[in-house]
């Protein structure tokens, strides 16, 4: 075994399932997550042209897909359209109440396929299908650079944590593997234990959305310094946002200087 370590580069806290996991895409064919059909990679070249919805106009603060602004040439791509605007969009909501947020990306919308599959990850334990939200969470990333390259990068990472009792009772913490499984998270420093739960709530998938910002009052502690520092906080879906909200707003109590929300998925 120590032979294989060294051959390779498996660290000691690695395991076979993690060295399959890195190899197999590049080495062997397999079947395409969404349709099951035989590809190489982890999804095949149709279901990556129909699924992955990469142009799409969104609210900067919280990440909602916009219409494309109707003074805009319909001729022109979307990705021209982006580069020609100097303002950052925002949805009609957050230019009356300004969320707690710097910048939001979004992956893609809370829709087929992937809100299956992001049900399957946080309550069915399909870990299979991290490294593909972590390549879709990375590849919004980097549109959003080349499209606001002003924006600076956080200094911390931080992933939306759960309740001791919430994350005894699944095992793991979705947004950390998702995070864990960012192609450009070594570029920052990913912390797991700057941000806590202190509260054990109820589940916001089961409030309506009026109530959900009450249900997480007080939650989350900061247990680690964040003053003068720019904190992007990493989540699976954001619906309402009130967990990225509350969580942003504790950050900046603790004297973060901006909080930014990646998430793969925004409900529309």
């Amino acid at each position: 075994m120590r032979n294989l370590v060294r051959r390779w580069g498996l660290s000691s806290h690695g395991s076979v399932g993690n060295w399959w996991e890195w190899a197999g895409p590049a080495g062997w064919p397999g079947q395409c997550l969404l349709c099951r059909q035989w590809c190489r990679g982890r999804w095949c070249a149709a279901c990556r042209e129909r699924f992955a919805a990469a142009d799409v106009w969104r609210c900067a603060t919280c990440g909602l897909a916009l219409p494309v602004p109707t003074h805009a040439d319909p001729n022109t791509p979307l990705e021209r359209k982006r580069n020609a605007t100097t303002a950052r969009p925002r949805c009609g909501k957050c230019l009356v109440h300004a969320p707690p947020l710097a910048h939001c990306v979004a992956a893609l919308d809370y829709a087929f396929p992937w809100d299956h599959w992001l049900q399957a990850l946080k309550f069915h334990a399909r870990l299979e299908v991290l490294p593909l939200l972590g390549e879709l969470l990375g590849g919004a990333l980097a549109r959003a650079h080349l499209q606001w390259p002003q924006l600076p990068p956080p200094d911390l990472v931080l992933p939306i944590p759960l309740s001791t009792e919430r994350l005894r009772e699944r095992g793991f913490n979705q947004s950390l593997e998702i995070a864990r499984h960012l192609p450009t998270q070594r570029q920052y420093r990913l912390c797991a234990h700057t941000l806590v739960r202190v509260r054990h709530t109820g589940r916001q998938s089961d409030l309506p959305l009026v109530d959900r910002r009450g249900n997480l009052r007080a939650a989350f502690g900061v247990v680690r310094p964040v003053q003068g520092l720019r904190v992007a906080l990493v989540d699976d879906v954001m619906t309402s946002g009130a967990t990225l909200f509350e969580a942003a707003a504790t950050l900046h109590e603790a004297g973060a200087l901006a909080v930014q929300a990646w998430v793969v998925a925004r409900t529309p």
